[in-house]
């Protein structure tokens, strides 16, 4: 079998190579066809792959942000939209590599990212915290889209009556909408007794846990820029 001749990174080890894979598989789950966004860079705790997919929840788009550690200093930095299931496929977990496929042409919201620094601390609380509200969200969505006649259950029906509840504000996070809670959820996220912080910069709002970050646009703040690098 001839050996893959794409770029390769080395993942710091095994466990990073599955988590790694095992986000890549859920946001296949939402789309067969995704593209992800791919910057290595070099970070003050060490080179990190940041690894940036949409997860198209209602009308408006949040962006799921999961980082791996690479191994060694001399990795060299990259930037480039790539297909998902491709780059799963590309995931070594027994080597821990990852080979980089070719690039595609990205999506709009792969050519703009949130920033990487500036972020202002406003707010902290937990998954268990977050998880009865964020239930609850859920089983009235059910509800409700269940009770809405079957011709009139289209999919702008649906993301009409979704922006609604995810638009409503998190009541351990006032600044951010339930949407960000949501996402963090089914992407895996909100794992048991996760610590959670809630950050803002510029028209950004973020959602951090241990296992990555949700980030999706807020309202602005007069003065703030935006960038376009990774998420720490």
């Amino acid at each position: 079998m001839t050996a893959p001749t794409a770029p390769r990174l080395p993942l710091a080890d095994a466990t990073e190579a599955a988590d790694l894979a095992a986000f890549l598989e859920r946001l296949l789950r939402f789309d067969r066809a995704a593209a992800v966004r791919l910057q290595a860079v070099r970070a003050e705790q060490g080179p990190v792959l940041a690894v940036f997919g949409r997860l198209p929840l209602g009308s408006s788009g949040v962006l799921a942000v999961r980082s791996a550690r690479l191994f060694g200093a001399a990795v060299e930095e990259a930037d480039l939209t790539v297909s998902a299931g491709q780059l799963l496929e590309g995931v070594d977990e027994a080597g821990a590599t990852v080979w980089l496929p070719a690039p595609v042409t990205g999506p709009a919201w792969a050519g703009l990212l949130p920033p990487r620094s500036r972020w202002e601390r406003i707010a902290a609380t937990t998954a268990p915290e977050v998880m009865p509200e964020l239930m609850a969200a859920v089983r009235e969505f059910k509800q409700r889209s269940a009770g809405i006649p079957e011709h009139h259950r289209t999919r702008p029906a649906l993301d009409a009556l979704a922006d609604e509840i995810w638009s409503r504000p998190l009541t351990a996070a006032p600044a951010l909408p339930l949407r960000a809670a949501h996402a963090a959820y089914v992407i895996g996220f909100l794992t048991p007794g996760a610590a959670l912080t809630a950050h803002r910069s510029g028209s950004w709002l973020r959602l951090s846990a241990p296992a990555g970050s949700v980030a999706l646009r807020g309202t602005a703040v007069p003065g703030s820029g935006l960038g376009l690098s990774p998420l720490r």
